[in-house]
Order: C-alpha cells, then structure tokens, then sequence
C-alpha cells in the first residue's frame, strides 16, 4: 500500500509508484522463521547487491543505522538510500511482523527529519518504504492516508 500520490507532487508520485514494486521478494535471505529486525538488517547488507537488485534500478545504499539526532534525542535509521532517478532520499523501516498503524507515525517522523537534516537544494520530499511481513490492506490505507480538513463523517 503506498500513499505516492497523496504525499507527493504528480511527477515525483507517478514516478514513485512506476519505480517501486510491491510485494518485494527476499528469497536470497537465508533467516530463521523467527528472525529480528537486527538481524534481517544485517542480511540486507551484507547481500547488498541482491538488495538493491529486487529494490530497482536508481537505489543508492547509504548506509544503515544512520544515526539523526532531534534536540537532545538521538534516533537511528534502519537504512538510507537515494534514489539517483527520483532524486530524493529513501528511509526503509524494516520490521518482522505484520503492518502496524503506529509504524506509519515512525516512518513520517523518520521522513520529516532527512528532509530537515540532510536533504539539500535540488532534492525532492524524501520517500519512505515501510518493509513488513504482511498487511491489512484496509489498516495500512487508513494508517498511510493524510487527513483533509474537508472529511466528513460517513452518514
């Protein structure tokens, strides 16, 4: 579930949706059905050209566990990409199980802090990928739309 075209302008969202695929197959990971988010992490790395392979041409690997810090509090980022066609940073959040609507909250945060941290002059709103093992395709787009001041209750 992706909210490109709500999030960002026309030609950056249709780009966005046209350049990033989903579901994305891992296949190449060889993890315990119970693996962590640390350990999925690390595996992403270290097979970082399988990686960017099923991420799409355009993905440039920054680094992982970027560490951003907002006041006094310091946060890290999963992983950190650009994207040399989007022209924008990409913040993946990975997690082990199912979509949840409070890791929606997380990943906007993560956003709004690179595009106040480090994206510069030139770069487009950064885009997020929030890497969950399933959703609920009725939570996610509830937990990803942005609320207009013009919604109305359903009579």
């Amino acid at each position: 579930m992706a909210n490109f075209s709500s999030a960002l302008p026309s030609p950056q969202s249709d780009l966005a949706q046209q350049t990033l695929k989903n579901p994305y197959v891992f296949d190449f990971l060889t993890l315990a059905e119970d693996h962590s988010e640390r350990e999925l992490e690390i595996a992403l790395t270290k097979r970082i050209t399988q990686f960017l392979l099923e991420l799409g041409a355009g993905f440039a690997y920054l680094g992982r566990q970027v560490p951003l810090q907002v006041s006094d509090r310091d946060f890290f980022l999963d992983l950190l990409f650009y994207h040399t066609h989007l022209h924008c940073y990409v913040v993946i959040e990975l997690k082990t199980g199912n979509f949840e609507p409070e890791y929606a909250g997380k990943l906007n945060f993560y956003l709004k802090t690179v595009d106040e941290l480090i994206r510069r002059e030139g770069d487009q709103p950064t885009i997020g990928l929030l890497l969950c093992k399933n959703s609920d395709r009725l939570v996610s787009e509830w937990a990803l739309s942005i609320a207009s001041s013009s919604s109305k209750p359903i009579q």
